[in-house]
């Protein structure tokens, strides 16, 4: 097979991106289950110390991760990507590499809960500063946010589980103006209904243990690097510019171009950290992405279907959903999501966290689990379980009252979904 034209469809590129099989190799992307590799001279591996260009050890670098890695580079439209052993650690090494104790980044408050905290509670801990900002303030609002030591702005696409649309482009211009990157969580849409880079952001990450897997079999998350932002020219990255005494003297800006982000990601704190996934668990990542396309499609036009029930029923107090004509979110949707805004719903029941405990232990086909983006069809209160740990200002915040359920709509039948909910509904 030859290599992937750069011009192929999204859809192509779920496909055959990464992994190009040479003439009587595997068709499917093997798994190369070592840690170690060989090599024929003392040379070639001090060579790789000063320069590293192949695997060498699969604490920060497997053939197969690298195969799926391409993938999902390819997918975003980005100059490289790092595998991570989870969205959390994603997140973390994202902010890691690019801010040191004495630092700030600015953040807005609507994020998943257990980024709340990892940016809140233990960078904190660590001598990093969150400051947070609402997603709706003004652009002045947001720029006196900034101090002299912030180093970036981050946000999710899709919020989990408030469900607010990012405004990507008006961000990633306020950060830029101020020297600084954009990194954007885009694990709801995926880039099958958002490519970020394409609006601004400079870093991409994502849980792909949501809807890249989709099949509920790996846990993991991935960091992309658009290579558009330039470390040299906002004079706030030395790191980035001058020699890396921990490795050999490499200036990552000067010997690795338009992919230094992602280079001193995996050179330093994936060195460090060894967050980096098993061997299989990039096999099991990539068959998700084989299929992704064509699950997306439907998510969301399950999603929608369920949505309009929902908005109709008179137990039901709100429901947030930006897919839908009315939503408040509507508008940015239909800006940076026009193919649809994912399989996940948010609304809030009448009567408040009893009601909404009724409704789900009621649910039939619909399972409760600590889990969202999954084929199957699945719910969580957010309030008792994912956002537990934040504080009721907090959860206000992040726009979560106790009736809120988040429902994860899956591949099933919209109308068998649909008939559930219903009868759950006649139970509260």
């Amino acid at each position: 097979m030859k290599e992937l034209s750069s011009n192929a469809k999204i859809e192509t590129k779920c496909l055959h991106a990464g992994y190009t099989p040479e003439n009587g190799a595997p068709g499917v992307m093997p798994i190369v289950q070592s840690t170690t590799y060989r090599f024929d001279s003392t040379e070639h591996v001090a060579a790789l110390f000063d320069m590293p260009t192949e695997c060498m050890y699969s604490r920060f670098a497997n053939p197969t991760c690298d195969a799926v890695e391409k993938k999902i580079a390819a997918l975003e439209g980005g100059s490289g990507a790092m595998l991570t052993t989870s969205g959390q650690a994603a997140s973390l090494l994202s902010i890691l590499n690019v801010c040191s104790a004495g630092d700030s980044f600015i953040s807005v408050t609507t994020i998943y809960g257990g980024t709340v905290n990892l940016f809140g509670v233990t960078l904190k801990k660590l001598g990093i500063e969150c400051i947070w900002v609402e997603p709706d303030a003004t652009d002045e609002e947001i720029k006196k946010a900034f101090k002299p030591n912030t180093k970036a702005v981050f946000g999710e696409t899709i919020a989990n589980p408030a469900l607010t649309v990012f405004d990507i482009e008006r961000f990633a211009n306020i950060a830029h103006e101020q020297g600084v990157p954009l990194i954007v969580d885009n694990t709801f849409a995926t880039p099958i209904l958002c490519r970020p880079f394409e609006f601004g952001a400079d870093i991409v990450i994502h849980s792909t243990t949501k809807y890249m897997d989709g099949h509920a079999v790996q846990g993991g998350g991935v960091i992309v690097d658009s290579g558009n932002f330039d470390w040299a020219a906002s004079g706030k990255f030395p790191d980035f510019t001058e020699p890396d005494e921990s490795y050999h003297g490499v200036v990552y800006t000067r010997d690795f171009g338009n992919m230094a982000y992602i280079i001193k990601a995996r050179m330093q704190l994936m060195r460090d950290f060894g967050c980096y996934p098993a061997a299989n668990s990039a096999f099991l990542l990539n068959l998700g992405l084989e299929t992704m396309h064509v699950r997306m499609e439907r998510y969301c036009e399950n999603a929608l279907k369920v949505a309009s029930f929902l908005k109709e029923s008179d137990k039901i107090n709100f429901v947030t959903y930006p897919g839908l004509e009315g939503d408040k979110n509507h508008a940015l949707a239909q800006k940076y999501l026009p193919k649809g805004t994912c399989g996940v719903i948010s609304f809030s029941i009448k009567g408040g966290r009893p009601a909404a405990v009724r409704f789900m232990d009621s649910l039939q086909l619909a399972s409760i689990e600590v889990h969202v983006a999954d084929i199957r069809t699945c719910v969580l209160h957010p309030a008792s379980a994912t956002h537990r740990q934040l504080t009721e200002e907090q959860l206000v915040a992040a726009g979560i009252d106790g009736g809120l359920i988040r429902l994860s709509v899956g591949l099933e039948n919209a109308d068998d979904i649909i008939a559930d909910v219903k009868q759950a509904l006649e139970k509260v």
